[in-house]
């Protein structure tokens, strides 16, 4: 991905460019040129927080003694039930970098989305914590070079995000509470994007319990040209013994019954082998989170990046997996665990509506 000279990685990081660095926060929240850090301890909201429509909390007492460029508006607060833009944006671009860190107990509770060139309906819909390889509400640490999950809950995310026209990202606050404590950082470039750049996408599913004898679906209905390049998954597991018999099935470009790309078990995907049996978090596969002793109710936390290997689709593409375990009598036992998946892939615009997301209850971790 070459992003007209723009800086993803060793390959091209001493290579000159014409793209201008901008970044979002709180205190700068159209990331506009020489206008970071300019809030002021007042009881009148900025106007630029005003027209994007974010929560003014009022002075901050931390700042009161030294005003103005002093860390007067870090974070913001997301009120109860309702919808939050923390990045709208016109022109041509790209997102490098996301930070955010809030409270783990709402990781289920907020929903990020993100929509690119004005389209009416989200690329990305996932849960905050989910986006970030943190299901269940449970801080985990990740490691990998995409998603990158640091003490104590810094999110980061380094997939690169072009856009021609506008960039939008939401939070909606799905709790029965306004959350306070929201800290963000949105790097970006403006710059020119070349036609043959795809858009990134990013969709949440969960299946509780999964129906017997049913594969669990990662993603579906996509079409148009691509290429798939990550899975995350929170799987709480309802029966006793080993979980990971099942094989990953990706179905390419018109593919049937049978797909192209069938896998040897769930954690021979996710780069382990004969049931794990530790934790390990690597740059494009892991498993940072859970208990391989067999006992039901145990949560794992899986993520695997195809940043070196991404696959590539022409016309459409259904991701699927197993969910397997064991019977007596050495054979095999279809699973009806708890299930929740994110799907990371690129593609061509327009894309195809997101199935429904699911209520607050049907998403929620108890």
């Amino acid at each position: 991905m070459k992003f007209n000279g723009i800086n993803n990685g060793f390959a091209n990081i001493a290579r000159l460019s014409d793209a201008e660095t901008r970044i979002i926060t709180a205190e700068n929240v159209y990331g506009e040129k020489g206008l970071g850090g300019m809030a002021e301890v007042s009881d009148i909201p900025q106007e630029e927080v005003v027209k994007i429509g974010q929560k003014w909390d009022g002075p901050n007492s931390c700042a009161r003694d030294l005003g103005k460029k002093w860390k007067v508006r870090p974070c913001i607060t997301l009120p109860s039930k309702s919808t939050t833009t923390i990045m709208d944006i016109d022109g041509q671009g790209c997102i490098q970098h996301i930070w955010i860190t809030v409270d783990s107990k709402v990781y289920r509770d907020l929903i990020i989305r993100i929509y690119w060139d004005n389209e009416k309906n989200p690329s990305v819909e996932v849960p905050v914590g989910d986006f970030f390889c943190n299901g269940f509400n449970t801080r985990t640490n990740i490691l990998s070079i995409p998603i990158n999950v640091n003490p104590s809950g810094g999110f980061n995310c380094y997939f690169p995000m072009p856009f021609k026209k506008h960039a939008k990202i939401t939070v909606e606050n799905r709790a029965p509470f306004d959350q306070g404590g929201f800290f963000y950082a949105i790097t970006y470039a403006l710059t020119q994007i070349d036609n043959d750049e795809a858009y990134f996408h990013a969709q949440f599913r969960r299946k509780n319990p999964l129906i017997y004898m049913e594969d669990y679906v990662i993603l579906d209905n996509v079409k148009g040209q691509g290429h798939y390049v990550g899975t995350g998954i929170a799987w709480q597991q309802n029966n006793s013994g080993w979980w990971g018999e099942g094989e990953i099935k990706i179905f390419l470009d018109g593919d049937k019954e049978f797909p192209t790309i069938c896998g040897t078990g769930t954690e021979d995907y996710f780069g382990g082998a004969w049931g794990f049996g530790q934790n390990f978090s690597a740059p494009f596969l892991g498993y940072p989170s859970g208990i391989c002793d067999g006992k039901p109710g145990n949560r794992h936390i899986l993520y695997r990046f195809h940043i070196m290997d991404p696959i590539r689709f022409k016309k459409d593409i259904k991701v699927i997996i197993q969910a397997i375990g064991w019977r007596s009598g050495g054979r095999y036992l279809p699973l009806q665990d708890d299930i929740s998946s994110v799907a990371y892939w690129y593609q061509t615009e327009p894309h195809n509506e997101f199935p429904a997301l699911g209520s607050h209850d049907e998403l929620e971790v108890i």
